[in-house]
């Protein structure tokens, strides 16, 4: 008996579609967001503390660095979003077929780079 098969595949090699692309990114999103919460509810904490910490958190979100980890986080959430909504039409049995799922991947992700950049612009 022949066995043609692969033995060990390198996944680095192998061109995965744009379907596989969006999914994995879904996840990694879905993770990134879990920490940006609590992030969110830290900051949301300090603001309501007491006057001088909100007036110290008004300062701090005023840096660089933390305007893009805001946008960072707000990125993934856009990201996000839009590919749960993909996934609930999914749920309805609009787009399941090859090309259904490629051209959904493709609105996923041009969606998401619009409200990323929607986004840029208004913490900027």
């Amino acid at each position: 008996m022949k066995d043609n098969r692969p033995v060990n595949l390198d996944i680095g090699s192998m061109k995965l579609p744009i379907t596989a692309y969006a999914s994995i990114t879904h996840r990694v999103s879905g993770v990134f967001l879990f920490v940006g919460v609590g992030l969110l509810i830290w900051m949301l904490d300090a603001s309501l503390s007491s006057p001088e910490s909100f007036a110290s958190l008004t300062n701090t979100l005023t840096s660089v660095p933390v305007k893009l980890l805001l946008w960072a986080v707000l990125a993934g959430a856009a990201y996000h979003s839009v590919a749960g909504i993909k996934h609930l039409i999914m749920d309805f049995g609009i787009g399941e077929s090859l090309e259904g799922g490629v051209m959904g991947a493709r609105i996923v992700i041009a969606s998401a780079v619009v409200l990323t950049l929607l986004a840029g612009a208004w913490i900027w």
